[in-house]
C-alpha cells in the first residue's frame, strides 16, 4: 500500500515500510523524480512491518522488526523510521536490540535515481497512464561518493542532482551504504539521512509553509454527526498538505491540484477548490487569483493553446516542462471561473481594493470570453486544440472519450461544452455587479447584463433537446445528447429558467444519474456508460458539491441535502477522505463506495467538497456585509453542531445548528 508524504509540491511516495521502490514510487520535486530507490535491508532482507502511517501530511513513522535473515533471532531488533518532507527529505532510522543477548547485523541502505520526469512516471500508474504500452523508464544513474554524501547526477540536460548525506560513515559500494552493527542488550543505534534535490546547482524553490498560522485562522467545528465532523477535519488536513507557493508573489498560497501527479498549479482545479473553501476564509482564493493573474496569457500562441486574456490550465517545472509544457492554456472553463471566484471573494469580503487591483485582469478575461463567443461554435465558447501535443478535450471532463452522444459515438471538435456556457453567463452577471458597485462603470454593467441575458436566451434554445440539456454542441452544430452530470453545473450558474428546473432536478436524482452514493458523470442509460470509466459513469465528489450548490440556488433543498448526506456517508467508508473519483456502481449492489486505489488522494477539489457541503447544509451565504442563512429546517440526521470562527467581511462569525434550525451570530 502506497503512502504519500508531502510539503507543497515536494513529495515522497513510499510503501508501508518506508521504502521507495517500484515504478511509481519516489521522492519528487520540480516535477522530477530525484530518488527512485531508497531501501533498507538487514542481512540482505527487508525488515518486517509492525505498523506505519502519516503523523502529519509532511511526516510519517514506520515501526518495523527484523527479518529472519542469516541467523537473526525473531523479534530481536526493533526498527523505527521517521521521515519528514520539506524542501529536502529527512530520514531518521533507529535500531534497538530489544533482546537480552548481543546481536550482530549488517544494515544497508540502497540508493538510486533515474531522474524521470513526472509524466514518464505517471504513465506507469494504472489510473492515469498506460503501464502496458508505457515507455521504459530511464536507467538509474551510477552514484559517486563525494565529501560524505552519495551524489547522483542526471546525464540529461538540466543539471539535476541528488545528494544523500548520512550522519554515520559506512562502507560505500555503488549505490549501497553498509553498516556493521554490534548491539549489546537494549543498545540503540541511530542513522540520519538527508536527501537534497538540486536543479542547475540550486535547490528547488522552497515549498515550506508555516502551517500553524493558517490553521489557527480556520473555523472550528463541533458536530454530533461523526461523518461530517471527521470529513471536515480531514479536509482541513488535506488542504493544508496541498497548499503551495506559486508565482513571484512570496505571500501567495494556493492549492495544488492533487497527489501525486498534479502537485502544481491547475487553473480549473485551483479555482473550483478556492470557491468551495471560502467558508474557511479568503486566503486560498486570494492566492489563486493573484497567481493566475500573473500567469494570464497576453499573446496568441498556438503552440501552447494560449490566447490573450486566457487563464492558464497547467504549469510544469523541471524536466516535466521539457516533456509537456512549461505553461499550457488548453482549458475552456478556467477563464470564466476566474471571474466567478473574483466575484465570490468580493461577496465574502467586501474588499473593493482587491477587486480594483485585479480589474485589468478581469477585463482581459472578459475580452477572451467575448472573443470566443464571437468566433466559437454557434456563438458559444468552444474549444479545439491548436497544438498536436495539446488536450483533445478542454472542459473539466478532459479525458479523450468524454464527449459522447447517447448512442456512444464520440463527438468531433470543435466542442462547445454545456456547463462552460453557464459559467460564462454567471461570469458576466457577476462582473456587471463589480462594475457597478466597485469600479463605478454603470455602462459596462448594463452592457454585461444585456449580453448575459442574450447568452441565456440563445443557450436555452440551442442546448435544450426537448427533454433535457445536451452535454455539448459538436463541430457540426449537433447536440451531443447524452444525459450527464454537467447539467447540474447549469443550476449552479443560474442559466436554467424556472420552468426547466424540475426536469433538470429529476434527471440528476433519477435512476440514470443517481447511484445512491452521488450523481454519476453519465447516465447508466447511455450507450457509453461505464461505472469504472473516468468520466463516463463514475462519481466525482467535487462535481456533486457544485450540483448540490446549484440545487440549493434554486431552492431544491431536499435534493441538495440528499447529496450532502450521500457524499459524507461515502466518505465515512473511505477513512473520511473523499477521493478524486469513485465507481458509479449502484448503492443497492455495493455495501460501500468502490474507490479507485490509485485515484488522487489527497485531491484538492475532493478535499474542498466537505467544506462546501457544510456550507450548503447550513444554508450559509454572504449578503450585505453579513453572513446569513436562508435554508429550511435541517433534517434530523444532521444532528447538532457549532461552527465557530468563520471569517467574512473582516470579522468572525459563529453558526449553530440546533433542533433543525440554523442561526448565525457575530463572534
Amino acid at each position: 500500500m502506497a503512502l504519500t508524504i508531502l510539503q507543497g509540491s515536494t513529495f515522497c511516495i513510499c510503501d508501508e515500510r518506508g521504502d521507495i521502490c517500484g515504478q511509481t514510487g519516489g521522492f519528487f520535486a520540480e516535477d522530477t523524480r530525484f530518488l527512485s530507490l531508497f531501501r533498507l535491508t538487514m542481512n540482505g532482507e527487508r525488515p518486517l512491518l509492525l505498523s506505519s502511517g502519516k503523523v502529519e501530511h509532511y511526516s510519517a513513522a514506520f515501526y518495523l522488526r527484523n527479518p529472519l535473515a542469516d541467523g537473526l533471532p525473531q523479534d530481536s531488533l526493533a526498527i523505527v523510521r521517521e521521515r519528514r518532507v520539506a524542501d529536502d527529505m529527512h530520514d531518521r532510522i533507529v535500531v534497538q536490540n530489544v533482546s537480552t543477548a548481543p546481536v550482530s547485523v549488517e544494515l544497508a541502505v540502497e540508493v538510486a535515481s533515474d531522474f524521470a520526469d513526472i509524466f514518464a512516471v505517471k504513465e506507469h500508474d494504472f489510473a492515469f497512464g498506460d503501464p502496458i504500452d508505457a515507455k521504459a523508464l530511464p536507467d538509474p544513474v551510477e552514484p559517486r561518493f563525494d565529501g560524505g554524501a552519495l551524489v547522483l547526477v542526471d546525464a540529461a540536460p538540466g543539471g539535476a542532482t541528488t545528494h544523500v548525506r548520512f550522519s554515520e560513515v559506512g562502507d560505500v559500494g555503488g549505490g549501497v551504504v553498509r553498516y556493521r552493527l554490534e548491539l549489546g542488550p537494549r543498545e540503540r543505534w541511530e542513522l540520519t539521512a538527508v536527501v537534497h534535490p538540486r536543479t542547475n546547482g540550486q535547490a528547488p524553490a522552497s515549498q515550506h509553509l508555516e502551517e500553524q498560522p493558517w490553521k489557527a485562522q480556520l473555523p472550528r467545528l463541533e458536530a454530533t454527526w461523526d461523518a461530517l465532523h471527521h470529513s471536515f477535519e480531514r479536509s482541513l488536513a488535506d488542504l493544508a498538505a496541498l497548499r503551495m507557493r506559486g508565482g513571484s508573489a512570496a505571500h501567495a498560497r494556493l492549492p495544488a491540484a492533487g497527489m501525486p501527479w498534479f502537485m502544481t498549479v491547475f487553473g480549473r482545479d485551483t479555482l473550483v477548490t478556492s470557491y468551495q473553501t471560502l467558508l474557511l476564509g479568503p486566503d486560498l482564493a486570494r492566492g489563486a487569483l493573484d497567481v493566475l493573474a500573473e500567469l494570464q496569457a497576453t499573446e496568441d500562441d498556438p503552440s501552447i493553446d494560449a490566447e490573450p486574456g486566457k487563464i492558464v490550465h497547467e504549469v510544469r517545472r523541471g524536466k516535466a516542462a521539457q516533456t509537456w509544457f512549461r505553461r499550457y492554456y488548453g482549458t475552456a472553463d478556467a477563464t470564466p471561473l476566474y471571474l466567478v471566484l473574483l466575484s465570490e471573494v468580493w461577496r465574502w469580503t467586501g474588499d473593493d481594493g482587491f477587486v480594483e487591483r485585479l480589474r485589468e485582469h478581469a477585463l482581459a478575461a472578459l475580452g477572451w470570453i467575448d472573443s470566443r463567443c464571437s468566433t466559437g461554435l454557434g456563438g458559444f465558447i468552444s474549444y479545439e486544440r491548436r497544438t498536436e501535443r495539446g488536450l483533445e478535450n478542454q472542459s473539466w471532463k478532459d479525458s479523450g472519450d468524454s464527449q459522447r452522444f447517447a448512442d456512444g459515438r464520440i463527438a468531433d471538435p470543435p466542442i462547445a461544452p454545456v456547463e462552460v456556457q453557464g459559467y460564462a453567463y454567471d461570469a458576466k452577471r457577476r462582473v456587471a455587479e463589480l462594475a457597478r458597485e466597485v469600479w463605478g462603470e454603470p455602462e459596462l454593467a448594463e452592457r454585461l447584463e444585456t449580453e448575459a441575458a442574450d447568452l441565456r436566451e440563445r443557450f436555452n434554445e440551442a442546448y435544450w433537446t426537448g427533454e433535457h440539456y445536451a452535454l455539448a454542441l459538436d463541430g457540426g452544430g449537433a447536440r451531443v445528447d447524452s444525459v450527464c452530470s454537467n447539467v447540474g453545473h447549469l443550476l449552479w450558474s443560474g442559466i436554467v429558467p424556472d420552468e426547466r428546473v424540475d426536469a433538470v432536478a429529476a434527471a440528476l436524482m433519477g435512476d440514470g444519474l443517481w447511484s445512491g452514493w452521488g450523481v454519476r458523470t453519465m447516465s447508466s442509460r447511455a450507450a457509453a456508460y461505464n461505472p469504472l470509466s473516468y468520466h463516463n459513469g463514475t462519481v466525482w465528489p467535487h462535481d456533486n458539491s457544485l450540483i448540490a450548490a446549484g440545487l440549493a440556488r434554486y431552492g431544491r433543498w431536499e435534493e441538495a441535502r440528499r447529496i450532502v448526506r450521500a457524499m459524507l456517508e461515502a466518505a465515512a467508508f473511505l477513512d473520511h477522505e473523499l477521493p478524486e473519483v469513485f465507481a458509479g456502481l449502484p448503492r443497492g449492489e455495493t455495501p460501500f463506495p468502490i474507490a479507485y486505489p490509485t485515484a488522487a488522494r489527497p485531491q484538492a477539489w475532493a478535499a474542498g467538497t466537505p467544506v462546501l457541503l457544510l456550507q450548503l447544509l447550513l444554508g450559509l451565504r454572504p449578503e450585505g456585509g453579513k453572513l446569513v442563512t436562508d435554508g429550511p429546517l435541517v433534517p434530523e440526521w444532521a444532528g447538532s453542531l457549532r461552527l465557530s470562527g468563520i471569517r467574512a467581511f473582516g470579522r468572525a462569525w459563529n453558526a449553530y445548528l440546533e433542533d433543525g434550525r440554523v442561526r448565525v451570530e457575530p463572534a
